[in-house]
């Protein structure tokens, strides 16, 4: 599958806490596989802060719909943990840096993010929570990462989300959009999660329109 001569890039607009954009980190896995070639950009929205009463994720507030959607059953470990605030201030940060500074394992390191928390119900709220992720990894993120605020570069790719999701008229999350040329496409997640692999050819076809 080829991407001669088209400028392509994929968007992901996602916060690893989400279970809905954990439901469809899947269909990125199955993109990039199938079009090695495409520029991936995975941008991190930090929706949750630790704070307002919105960041605490319950049975009641669709987790039972992402179950049936997608055909999957959350973890014990993660269910456990429901009933806590959500913080992903953390994780906004380090995925940040590694979009930026390790482009080639960031991918990696949200399938791995996804899987600390949603299936062995790591909270990924505080820096000694990512040490095993860090190790396994052999990454060195900076220290500025793990202040429990949002830093510089954070800031600086939220204001381009923001932007993004002016022009694409929602502020919903998951988003997976792809950009040819200087079109942009949103992509129907819902339609691939059951099947993760179908989505290449949804992919092939607004290729196709382009070559």
């Amino acid at each position: 599958m080829t991407t001669s001569r088209l400028s392509v890039q994929l968007f992901f607009i996602y916060d690893n806490h989400c279970p809905w954009s954990y439901v469809v980190t899947p269909l990125i896995n199955e993109i990039t596989k199938a079009f090695p070639a495409i520029e991936l950009h995975l941008w991190h929205a930090a929706f949750f802060d630790g704070k307002s009463e919105s960041n605490i994720i319950s049975k009641n507030a669709g987790l039972n719909q992402v179950e049936k959607l997608a055909n999957i059953s959350f973890s014990s470990n993660y269910k456990k943990t429901l009933d806590k605030s959500t913080n992903s201030i953390l994780s906004a940060n380090l995925m940040t840096w590694a979009q930026h500074k390790l482009p080639s394992l960031a991918l990696t390191l949200l399938n791995t993010l996804q899987q600390a928390h949603f299936e062995q119900g790591n909270q990924l709220a505080k820096q000694s929570d990512f040490n095993d992720i860090i190790a396994t990894l052999k990454i060195s993120p900076p220290a500025k990462v793990f202040k429990n605020t949002l830093n510089n570069d954070t800031l600086v790719q939220l204001e381009e989300i923001y932007s993004l999701q002016e022009i694409i008229n929602t502020e919903a999350i998951p988003a997976l959009l792809l950009a040819i040329n200087d079109e942009l496409i949103l992509l129907n997640h819902n339609f691939y999660l059951t099947e993760p692999k179908a989505i290449i050819d949804a992919v092939q076809l607004e290729l196709n329109k382009h070559t």
